[in-house]
């Protein structure tokens, strides 16, 4: 297999941390890609239309994405438990929060990176940031208990979107927002899969 990527992406860094923890990172060859909203990479566009990252190039099949349907497809490649049939709707509800929160604050950083400066919406993005924080607020609010649950694909996704916004927004202060989900965040920030997946500094 074969995984277009950027260190920098927190949805391929999802699917990162997925393959580590499922145990098959080492099966999939990475495809270091350079890429915008308003340049896409040609070899990206030709395997996934959209030219969005992550995009898994497979051998029996065609390439597939986004970050949630190539997670849940490594799950079933490796025979894992990240998407548990007793608690499907739960998961998949909470992963949908997670890359909500990704997608907005990549949102955030797009308005100045792609914009001429005098075209920045400063309204724009504090209402990316407030879809942001609210997602954080809700997690805060009703799914606490999830996380402390068995490592599942929603609590990848969780992991994964907070740290993108420490890496980004980190001036934001969401913690103060959010105690007992920072609390959780120190512990899952820790694990081997989310330390060898760190974007550069």
């Amino acid at each position: 297999m074969k995984l277009f990527h950027s260190p920098s992406s927190p949805f391929v860094r999802k699917v990162m941390v997925a393959a580590q923890e499922l145990g098959i990172a080492e099966s999939i060859e990475v495809i270091a890609t350079a890429t915008t909203p308003v340049a896409t990479d040609g070899a990206l566009k030709a395997a996934n239309p959209l030219g969005k990252l992550p995009c898994l190039v497979r051998d029996d099949g065609p390439a597939i994405y986004d970050s949630r349907v190539i997670t849940r497809y490594l799950d079933a490649v490796a025979g894992g438990s990240l998407y548990p049939e007793a608690r499907i709707w739960e998961v998949l509800t909470l992963e949908a929060t997670a890359d909500g929160l990704m997608e907005a604050a990549v949102l955030m950083v797009y308005e100045h990176r792609v914009r001429p400066e005098d075209k920045v919406f400063d309204g724009w993005i504090e209402a990316q940031w407030g879809k942001a924080l609210g997602a954080i607020k809700a997690i805060e609010e009703r799914w606490m208990g999830h996380l402390n649950g068995p490592l599942d694909a929603a609590q990848i996704g969780v992991g994964c979107a907070l740290a993108y916004v420490d890496y980004r927004h980190n001036d934001r202060n969401w913690r103060a927002e959010a105690p007992e989900l920072a609390k959780w965040f120190e512990g899952f920030a820790a694990r081997p899969s989310m330390q060898g997946s760190q974007p550069p500094a």
